[in-house]
């Protein structure tokens, strides 16, 4: 009876698959309301490297009018939106 029982399990065995354990949220620094101060100033290095290390982010984009972005979701990254002058207009987390 055992050795029946090994015979249906192996198959069920080799079908499954360990998934990894979901990421736990961690505190996330960056609040889009927090960004506002940024609004209205001109880009520069310094800003962008204030802006990286208030949020905790990694990767800045820059977006200008017209610009076309993807929708792809990144925890490491700051998007800033800019006007035609090359001022912050808004900044979002992802």
């Amino acid at each position: 009876m055992r050795n029946l029982s090994l015979l249906f399990a192996a198959p069920l065995a080799a079908c499954t698959s360990i998934q990894p354990a979901p990421a736990v949220p961690t505190g996330d620094a960056c609040s889009t309301a927090a960004l506002g101060r940024y609004v209205g100033q001109p880009v520069t290095s310094e800003l962008a490297g204030r802006m990286l290390r208030e949020t905790g982010k990694t990767a800045l984009r820059w977006v200008r009018p017209g610009m076309m972005v993807t929708m792809d979701f990144r925890e490491d990254r700051l998007t800033v939106y800019l006007d035609a002058s090359n001022k912050v207009e808004r900044a979002s987390c992802t």
